[in-house]
């Protein structure tokens, strides 16, 4: 499970290496990652798990296994979380230095020995078995797969926009950004040259794009940090024992906040002097520091709905922020992003899809169709079944387009705050 923080020991101990690969993944190696978590299944469960394991897969290998019955792996997983760098391969050099030789057996046969770039067709397909359980045809194509957000990425990055007058419009989908907001939060950019971010994870070759470079920035808890202030709020059990139908808290919340706004005042201001550090979970990106801790300055003695309303809004703000702060190391490395496109759950947030083309100063376009991992998902059958050639020949439409409102001299200010906070925050 990638939120499984327990290997941050393991993780620690691999960046201060200082291998060569960990530049590959913006310096730090991110308990998050698949080798820390083998260090920490060798160190803890060496008997009952290490040493009887023929393979180690990540979910989407996993799937394609069971549907395949073949040991090929993606190399969107490999890349994004294995240090596997097309074309070389696999750094025994690597694997050795961190205590892991054993994976070098058998031409790294437990990790991966053969890979194949997403979509291409897996084998022969379904076989009888996986067919029967999933009432498919035996022999229906499977294409090497995706990580969850990196399919959002695919089904989002490169929709049609024409006509909606967008800075992004008649460039290459290297000027958008991808983010796929759910229980976390990825950002993905993409490059036709390789872009070292410190802090952030890439370059890395073919993950999501073909014969693209992907930087992946990312927020370890955003929709769960959400959750977690509202749900942990003094004020919620006033919010449940609110009679509202239709919608859900947050509807409701963002509806709220809406009557505490003077006339004509954007509901941003509400919180001029509310601040939120979102960093519960580490810091993902940029500062890559899996100990930082969240912090919250403003607070009174007060624990009403109202209350709990600002604090929602403040951290909804602070979500936001952060992405600027990943915007802003993106940047300084060569990017230039003029469009933000976003999926998942939190996409369906109206109150966090503004606040971020608010903060960030960028125009937000969300799919017509509200689920993109799915999107994804489909355009890598499609290609499997050689329905079409490459996953870049098909483009999907666009929809909704939500742009900034006049808040900039309001998020500049909260900006220099929220960088301030977090220069405490790291001390």
């Amino acid at each position: 499970m990638w939120m499984d923080h327990r290997a941050a020991e393991q993780a620690t101990r691999i960046t201060n290496s200082g291998h060569e690969v960990l530049r590959r993944v913006g310096g730090v190696m991110s308990q998050e990652m698949q080798p820390p978590k083998l260090l920490w299944l060798k160190e803890n469960l060496k008997e009952s798990c290490w040493d009887k394991a023929a393979h180690f897969f990540d979910l989407p290998d996993f799937l394609s296994w069971k549907a395949t019955g073949l040991l090929t792996r993606s190399l969107c997983t490999l890349v994004c979380k294995w240090t596997y760098c097309p074309p070389d391969g696999w750094d025994a050099t690597f694997w050795t230095s961190i205590g892991l030789e054993e994976l070098l057996e058998n031409n790294f046969s437990k990790i991966g020995s053969e890979t194949s770039p997403p979509g291409s067709s897996l084998g022969k397909g379904l076989t009888m078995e996986a067919a029967a359980d999933l009432g498919l045809n035996p022999g229906t194509a499977v294409g090497a797969s995706l990580i969850d957000a990196h399919a959002g990425g695919l089904g989002v990055i490169g929709a049609d926009v024409k006509g909606f007058s967008l800075p992004c419009e008649h460039r290459s989908i290297s000027s958008r950004m991808a983010m796929i907001c759910g229980t976390s939060t990825c950002h993905m950019a993409i490059s036709e040259t390789p872009r070292f971010v410190p802090g952030v994870w890439g370059p890395y070759l073919s993950a999501m794009v073909p014969g693209l470079w992907l930087n992946e920035g990312g927020q370890s808890a955003t929709g769960r940090l959400i959750d977690h202030v509202v749900k942990g709020h003094a004020g919620f059990t006033q919010l449940e024992a609110v009679p509202f139908t239709g919608g859900n808290i947050y509807s409701y919340l963002n509806s709220h906040l809406g009557q505490m706004t003077k006339s004509g005042s954007p509901v941003d201001l509400l919180t001029s002097s509310l601040h939120v550090w979102p960093d519960f979970h580490g810091n993902r990106s940029p500062l890559a520091d899996p100990t930082l801790k969240g912090m919250v300055t403003g607070l009174s003695l007060s624990q009403t709905l109202d209350d709990l309303a600002l604090l929602y809004l403040a951290t909804i703000q602070a979500l936001a922020l952060g992405t600027l702060h990943i915007l802003d190391a993106m940047k300084k490395a060569g990017h230039d992003i003029s469009a933000l496109f976003l999926c998942g759950g939190l996409s369906k947030n109206a109150l966090f899809v503004q606040t971020h083309a608010n903060a960030t100063g960028l125009p937000v376009v969300l799919p017509d169709q509200t689920e993109a991992v799915l999107v994804g998902a489909a355009v890598l059958g499609a290609c499997a079944s050689h329905d079409y050639s490459t996953l870049q020949k098909k483009r999907r439409p666009g929809g909704l387009i939500i742009n900034a409102i006049l808040t900039f001299l309001f998020y500049r200010k909260q900006h220099k705050y929220f960088l301030y906070s977090g220069f405490w925050t790291c001390k």
